[in-house]
């Protein structure tokens, strides 16, 4: 449940009080759309906080989000608040791309845990197979660059629907658009990289112990033909 809470408080909260604050209270479409985004606005601030540093990807999305909620209200354009959403999707889609090209592709820092499971065995067959395999390698990059192509593609999307449709109803589209590209996503990336790399780490760690496990018996072998012989 845990693992939904950043989902829930992003995407669900703001979404009810929208609804909530415009139906239930009558405010304008813009207020109830600046008020909702209070609550994904303090959540960043407090991750910042309590991390004691700074996470560019949450710090992105507080300035996105509060130069978004600014030009909005000079605008006073509730489609502007939708459309300024899709920022954040495409700012980090074209970085998560561009650093396809790169030894350090972005989305790695979620890939690697994923793939090792977090252990020492794990890490150390994943840095073997980055050194000397270049499947690997691929599929590493193949990752990054299909959540960011999803990513952008979240975006166009976004941003033709904030122009085109009813805000009443592009304020719950947007949050199934940001859903289903986040499981469309997993999916292809998890079934296209993720998997074939856990499935290569897990050889490379057995492939690893059985080599260590022959070692040790020719050792012992040895200690044991030296101590008959004296």
């Amino acid at each position: 449940m845990q693992s939904f809470t950043p989902l829930i408080v992003d995407a669900g909260i703001p979404v009810a009080s929208y609804y909530i604050l415009s139906d239930g209270f009558g405010l304008s479409t813009v207020a109830a759309l600046g008020w909702s985004s209070v609550v994904p606005a303090v959540r960043t601030v407090w991750g910042l906080v309590r991390s004691r540093g700074v996470n560019g990807l949450a710090l992105l999305m507080l300035i996105v989000n509060v130069v978004g909620l600014a030009m909005s209200a000079v605008a006073g354009d509730p489609r502007l608040m939708l459309a300024k959403d899709s920022a954040v999707s495409s700012v980090v889609g074209i970085a998560v791309l561009l650093s396809v090209r790169t030894k350090r592709p972005l989305m790695t820092a979620g890939l690697k845990p994923w793939v090792t499971k977090g252990s020492a065995a794990g890490n150390a067959a994943w840095d073997r197979l980055m050194a000397g395999s270049e499947r690997f390698r691929q599929a590493e990059r193949r990752f990054s660059a299909i959540w960011g192509s999803v990513l952008l593609t979240e975006c166009v999307l976004k941003v033709i629907g904030a122009y085109t449709l009813p805000v009443h109803t592009m304020v719950w589209l947007g949050t199934v658009l940001t859903v289903v590209a986040i499981l469309v996503a997993m999916l292809a990336a998890g079934g296209s990289s993720a998997d074939p790399m856990e499935k290569m780490v897990k050889a490379e760690v057995e492939r690893t112990n059985n080599t260590s496990g022959a070692e040790a018996g020719v050792v012992e072998a040895d200690a044991k033909s030296a101590a008959a012989s004296l």
